[in-house]
């Protein structure tokens, strides 16, 4: 009740969007609703601070994922490299 009541709120902002913000909006908005049981056991005054943690929360453990895929595809990169490098010097120091 709480999340669709805020944002019901937030439809005139929603409505000022483009129709891609939009969908974007809207899924923004779906994030809270796996922490909804978060958010109602969180004792706010502002009911909109548990739904805005929520999308954070959300977003911070995406963004973390996605620093280890690059670390891991950096590892990889590098580890190329490295195996490159080592092939070419062999070879020249062979000529």
């Amino acid at each position: 009740m709480l999340v669709i009541e805020e944002q019901a709120e937030w439809k005139p902002f929603r409505n000022a969007l483009d129709k891609s913000d939009r969908k974007k909006f809207d899924d923004m908005w779906d994030i809270p609703r796996w922490y909804i049981s978060a958010c109602s056991n969180s004792v706010q005054y502002v009911r909109l601070h548990p739904i805005l943690i929520s999308i954070l929360l959300h977003d911070y453990k995406d963004l973390t994922q996605c620093i280890l895929e690059v670390k891991r595809i950096d590892a990889i990169v590098n580890s190329s490299k490295k195996k490159e490098k080592t092939w070419l010097t062999t070879t020249t120091e062979e000529c």
